[in-house]
């Protein structure tokens, strides 16, 4: 009995370790924009000449490592998340509010009614050389919190993240 108690105990204890162990490497890993591998930064480079970059983290995203990316380009601020292999998922570029299509801003507003759009952000997908927009991330502001919400490019489906208090400034 003792036997299949400590055999029990020893099993739970790791599959704990390991369920501690997993999430750590699920944690975005802070990177030095100079020591980004070759083939993201080669990919940067090429796809956005005269990048600088203001941060990066690399992570874990189904099984793949992936480097996410915040930068800017001739002043206007992007984000961008590329595959270790140089392969670009996906990137991120801000728009001013009010350019925003008016399906989307009637979305926000109908669900939002006394907030302000604070930061607007064309979500791209890519695929190769392909590229599509595929959604809107809005910041609205409601109150004294902000909030990042996904919005569909019809304005009809609004998809909310947790809400932050609004920082200081």
């Amino acid at each position: 009995m003792r036997a299949t108690i400590g055999i029990c105990l020893s099993a739970a204890l790791g599959l704990l370790l390991l369920g501690v162990a997993a999430r750590a490497a699920d944690k975005p890993e802070k990177i030095a924009p100079d020591k980004l591998p070759g083939k993201v930064a080669d990919t940067l480079k090429s796809r956005f000449p005269g990048a600088k970059v203001n941060s990066a983290e690399k992570e874990t995203e189904n099984g793949k490592v992936v480097y996410d990316l915040e930068f800017t380009v001739k002043g206007h601020k992007y984000e961008s998340d590329i595959e270790e292999d140089g392969t670009m998922i996906e990137y991120e570029k801000e728009i001013p509010a009010k350019s925003l299509p008016a399906a989307v801003t009637a979305g926000l507003k109908k669900k939002y009614p006394r907030s302000t759009l604070q930061e607007a952000m064309e979500v791209n997908k890519v695929n190769g050389k392909d590229e599509k927009l595929d959604h809107y991330e809005v910041t609205v502001k409601t109150g004294g919190k902000s909030q990042e919400v996904t919005v569909s490019l019809d304005g009809a489906k609004i998809d909310e993240e947790a809400a932050e208090p609004q920082e200081k400034k």
